[in-house]
């Protein structure tokens, strides 16, 4: 009786738990897997702890150290790239990669693609509503915010925008990844750079930004790999090789 109580036990594991489980860590990886938890760990314990409106010492002390270096041409410079961050620029680059995605015939890329989007853009703005933290006023600023703090929009978008985009261009044109990753990376850290330098965002919103953003572009790119593991690889048109019978010699 017992060996077949244990029996089922495993059977229902095997079943309901161990082949997600393996197919999960096969996808992502042990590393990667292990980065997301400890990267949801830390940015529990922070969302915790902004929730109960605790205030953290080094968020001030942090901006007014940035604040120290700024100048006209700094200023001219970080609008700038900031700007790369708002939606003027953020909705057309996602629109124009997703027409793109799909005229080229990469429909699964496309359709994780505007998930990404627009899961990241619900995220960023349901998240402000439910934090309420306000933004930091600590000197006059050169832009003008009226949206919640927490988590930093920009760092969040950023991340799961020029991130997926990065990986899929790096995916379809293997030979070029380091370039895509490291423009990916210099995009992504300077936006939330230049939150600090404006004064628009504490420390801990571009942190939980990027950590939020990163889970999620984490759960999106982990999509797109099992939907390529399960759709078959359809050639297409140009992609066709040549018959044996092309070859044939001639009677």
């Amino acid at each position: 009786m017992p060996e077949q109580v244990l029996k089922r036990l495993a059977n229902i594991w095997v079943r309901s738990f161990h082949s997600p489980l393996r197919t999960l860590v096969a996808t992502l990886g042990t590393v990667g897997l292990g980065t997301c938890l400890l990267v949801l760990v830390a940015i529990a314990k922070l969302s915790n702890e902004v929730l109960e409106q605790e205030a953290f010492a080094f968020d001030q002390t942090t901006l007014l150290w940035i604040h120290q270096f700024a100048n006209p041409t700094l200023d001219a410079v970080m609008l700038t790239i900031t700007h790369l961050g708002n939606p003027v620029i953020v909705v057309p680059v996602s629109v124009g990669s997703f027409a793109w995605l799909w005229w080229q015939r990469h429909r699964a890329e496309a359709y994780v693609f505007g998930l990404n989007c627009i899961g990241g853009a619900i995220l960023g703005i349901g998240l402000k509503l439910v934090f309420g933290k306000v933004r930091p006023q600590l000197w006059p600023q050169l832009i003008n915010e009226t949206t919640f703090s927490y988590p930093s929009g920009h760092a969040l978008g950023s991340m799961i925008l020029y991130g997926f985009l990065a990986y899929v261009l790096a995916t379809l044109y293997p030979r070029f990844s380091v370039v895509f990753y490291s423009l990916a990376s210099l995009l992504i850290s300077t936006i939330g750079l230049s939150r600090l330098y404006l004064g628009v965002h504490w420390p801990t919103d571009i942190m939980g930004g990027y950590g939020i953003g990163f889970l999620w572009l984490s759960i999106c790119v982990t999509l797109l790999k099992l939907q390529k593991l399960r759709s078959p690889q359809v050639k297409r048109p140009n992609e066709e090789r040549f018959r044996s019978d092309d070859f044939a010699e001639p009677n």
